[in-house]
This record gives C-alpha cells, structure tokens and sequence, in this order.
C-alpha cells in the first residue's frame, strides 16, 4: 500500500507535459527556464529567529548574504521601526531608505552623540578650509600674473628705450674682421700655441 501511495504521489507531483495540456507540446516554449529559486529566509526573519514569510517586506532589502547590514539597522533603530518605516514607503522609495538606514546607523556606531551629523559637520569643515585654500591659490596666481604683466611691460619700455638711443647697425664680418680678434674685447692676450 505505501508503494501505491508513492508512486502516486510522484505521479501528482511531476505530471507529464501531455498531461498537462495538449497542445503544449507542440507550442515552443515562451520564456527560458528560470534558474532554481532558494528558498532561505532573509537575514532580517534568521536574526529575528522567525519564519520568513513569501511576502516579508524585509526580504528584498536583507538579503540572506548580507546578515551585517541587517543587525546593524536592528541595533539602532530596532526591527519593529524598520518594518513600519517600510510599509509606510512607496516600493520605489523603499531601497533608498534602507541605504539610508543602514549608513545612519553604521554612523551611530562610530559617533554615538552626533552620527551622520557629526559626519556632515566635519565634511561642511573640510569644505570651508578647501575652499580658504583654493581662493588664497586663486588670489596667489592673479599677483603672479600682475607681477608677469608688469614685468614684460617694464622690459618692453626698457627695449624701446635702448633702441631708441643706440641705433641698430651692427658691424658686418666682412667689414670688420678685427672685431672677433681684438685683444680688449677678449680681456686676454693670444698666446701662440705652439711655441
């Protein structure tokens, strides 16, 4: 009899494709098969050591790799203030607000007193000196290029000037070959070199 039962039970479970419908076995299938479905309750229901239901508004958020994430946001705000939190969100906004969760409570844990504001202040901080820093290198960089201008106008002025009193001849190598061989030009006198 436990024979008969069984082979009646695998015969319920696994019903043949002709079985089931005629024509499906000559309509091609419409989708591929979708890969095997695990069923392991999230992490939030195995740190609640509860059942996780099919449709636990925790499970998409917790999923069973990331137990951390979880106790965490537990350890803060508690799973009975997340799970209202979560309900009361469109779906849409549901993943933002874990995110959030679990940052600000992972900010509680480092700074008890102040959490994600302690963190905003020191960043807003930060920000402020930086900003110092860029406009003193702003200001740094506008001298310089004053500086430069005023540079190459006084050099401009200083060309123009001697241009003005000396006019520009100079001497040509084949008029004036003594130029180049000249003793006082050269401050020192030729030395033969061989002797």
């Amino acid at each position: 009899m436990e024979y008969s039962e069984q082979t009646t039970a695998i015969a319920t479970a696994e019903p043949s494709p002709s079985a089931v419908s005629p024509t499906s076995s000559s309509s091609p299938p419409s989708s591929p098969p979708s890969p095997p479905v695990i069923l392991s309750p999230c992490a939030a229901c195995k740190i609640l050591r509860r059942r996780c239901v099919e449709k636990c508004v925790l499970a998409p958020y917790f999923p069973p790799t990331e137990p951390l994430k979880f106790t965490i946001a537990h350890r803060v705000f508690g799973a009975s203030n997340i799970i209202k939190l979560l309900q009361e969100l469109p779906e849409a906004q549901r993943a933002d607000a874990v995110n959030s969760m679990v940052y600000e409570a992972n900010a509680r844990l480092r700074d008890p007193v102040y959490g994600c504001a302690g963190a905003i202040c020191q960043l807003q901080y930060q920000i402020s000196e930086l900003q110092a820093e860029l406009a003193k290198a702003q200001a740094e960089i506008l001298n310089m290029q004053c500086q430069n201008a005023n540079l190459f106008e006084l050099i401009g002025k200083q060309m123009a000037a001697e241009t003005d009193r000396q006019p520009q001849t100079l001497p040509s190598v084949h008029e004036n070959t003594t130029f180049f061989f000249d003793e006082s030009i050269l401050g020192v006198a030729w030395e033969p070199l061989w002797t």
